[in-house]
């Protein structure tokens, strides 16, 4: 599946026992994040040694998982005191290359020159 242009992305914040599946993480996307698991959108969790990511959607008629996992090195998964941070895919194609989500750089619009 390719995401749509107005998918949302949500982390769930802290770490995440990696060694659930589908079942599991579509549980905690209803309970712990209060959001809607069959709505399309993706939901990112990360283990406690940050380097495995699953991604969970719902794909039309069923749930996909999306993995990876580093071998050398660690995502930079965001420290904040709220549960859930919601990022576009921009920011999602940063996290999995491996940047800071705090120091990438977002797009800069500009008005006028001088």
């Amino acid at each position: 599946m390719i995401p749509r242009k107005s998918v949302r992305v949500y982390l769930a914040l802290g770490s995440t026992d990696l060694r659930k599946a589908v079942n599991g993480l579509s549980v905690l996307v209803e309970q712990a994040m209060g959001l809607d698991p069959f709505c399309g959108d993706l939901f990112v969790f990360c283990n406690r040694r940050q380097n495995i990511i699953k991604i969970l959607y719902w794909d039309d008629n069923g749930f996909a998982l999306w993995y990876k996992r580093l071998e050398e090195h660690r995502f930079k998964w965001p420290k904040r005191a709220e549960q859930v941070l919601k990022i576009n895919l921009k920011q999602l194609s940063w996290l999995l290359a491996g940047l800071d989500l705090a120091s990438a750089h977002q797009r800069l619009y500009y008005r006028r020159v001088g």
